[in-house]
């Protein structure tokens, strides 16, 4: 059994609780969040130093340095990874927040696909063409779209986080909400500690132990970084050709198919099914064509074998065939938003046109404590969408489409304020 694909920021959708849904597909970007309150590794976070260290903590880490030990972590690694570590109350308040209101996707995109950040990837791009085109020719992934997912995951270096990474695994396997699954990635860490790769000192990112430009944590570290530059090492930290050749590695360890592009837009005719909008109906471009679906702007689908149809926003909004490549993009991280965000962002880059129609910015998103009220009433009115979690997942979709159909509005499953209030109003 192979070891599954996990990215920085699938690890921030594990530890962070955030889930994606039409209405409320949001990439958990803490990385803003360590921009605005968090100084350099080496100082604490404010408050941080008046807070008492837990006084279990010390012997939780003296116990972890015995089990350490016995999986093979040798002595002089264990004295330089973990003498002097500390627990960081920061990470625990991040690992259990769980934001009330979230950005809509159209936000979200704006942001991740800005203007400055297609011009800074371009700039990336010819800064680094010729090492982007030995790895591109090496694993069969587009230059721009292992640009797009370092633009996306660390704004090209800019900000990969600054917390060490040893004391952000060690607070969260001590107190943390999934402790077994950070505990498996500190001994991951101490293991590339041991072999080699980073000092230490070097090993810093973000608050839930996703290290370096294009944000592995260190299971996938050790499965999927590559040493690029020949020197022996695998540094995502200070070397370009080792955060590219490990980010289209890991790509293509997740099924990319070269010559193929991750997806297009396309317009949908009248009487859509939009039952149909989900990543787990699949099928081949002919197929869809055989529907009505059309590729915006003109020419012909790419030939996938197995492709779905995604509106993220609704009937109002654009929708997308998407293929393989755009799977593998979601296995880096399982985001709607994110994997739209690499994809658009890879076009841009690379001077193809953008998003054409336009998304409901007019529309009201509903936040957590709204998205149960909507489950509350579905399941009151006999459409039966499982026990209220706040998540916009596919039995809560289907849930609404059932009900949307029941009034005679387009069911495409897609949440807003004003389905809610007259929901419930009857």
């Amino acid at each position: 059994m192979t070891r599954p694909l996990f990215s920085a920021a699938l690890l921030m959708l594990l530890l962070a609780g955030c889930q994606s849904g039409p209405i409320q597909d949001v990439v958990a970007d803490d990385r803003q969040e360590q921009a605005a309150t968090t100084p350099a590794a080496a100082e604490p976070a404010s408050g941080e130093a008046e807070r008492a260290e837990p006084g279990d903590f010390q012997t939780w880490l003296r116990d972890f340095r015995r089990q350490a030990r016995s999986e093979g972590i040798g002595e002089a690694t264990l004295a330089r990874a973990l003498d002097g570590v500390r627990y960081r109350p920061r990470v625990i308040e991040l690992d259990r927040s769980q934001p009330e209101f979230v950005r809509p996707i159209w936000q979200y995109l704006d942001s991740a696909v800005s203007q400055t950040r297609i011009s800074q990837g371009r700039a990336r791009l010819d800064e680094h063409r010729e090492t982007a085109r030995r790895m591109e020719q090496r694993y069969g992934v587009p230059a721009e779209v292992v640009v797009a997912i370092w633009g996306i995951e660390s704004n090209y270096g800019g900000n990969f986080g600054d917390f060490s990474t040893l004391e952000a695994l060690a607070t969260l396997a001590f107190d943390g909400r999934r402790r077994d699954f950070a505990r498996g990635e500190l001994i991951a860490a101490l293991r590339i500690l041991e072999a080699g790769d980073i000092s230490p000192e070097r090993m810093i990112g973000s608050w839930a132990g996703a290290m370096g430009h294009t944000q592995f944590i260190p299971s996938s570290f050790e499965s999927y970084a590559v040493d690029g530059d020949g020197d022996g090492r695998r540094d995502i930290w200070g070397s370009i050709p080792d955060v590219m050749a490990s980010t289209a590695n890991y790509l293509a360890r997740a099924g990319w198919q070269p010559g193929l592009p991750w997806g297009v837009e396309v317009r949908l005719p009248q009487d859509f099914d939009y039952a149909q909008t989900e990543l787990s109906t699949r099928r081949s471009s002919r197929e869809w064509a055989q529907q009505g679906v059309s590729r915006s702007g003109g020419g012909t689908l790419p030939d996938f074998e197995q492709a779905s149809v995604i509106a993220p926003a609704g009937a109002r909004g654009p929708a997308f065939l998407v293929g393989p490549n755009y799977r593998a993009i979601l296995r880096y991280n399982n985001a709607t938003s994110y994997a739209l965000a690499v994809g658009t962002l890879a076009d841009s880059i690379a001077g193809r046109e953008g998003v054409r129609a336009g998304w409901p910015r007019d529309v009201q998103p509903l936040s957590r404590s709204q998205v149960r009220e909507l489950q509350q009433a579905l399941n009151a009115r006999g459409f039966d969408v499982g026990a209220p979690d706040g998540v916009m997942g596919p039995n809560t979709r289907r849930g609404l489409r059932e009900y949307q159909q029941s009034i005679g509005v387009t069911p495409d499953g897609f949440a807003t304020l004003s389905l809610l209030e007259r929901l419930q109003r009857h």
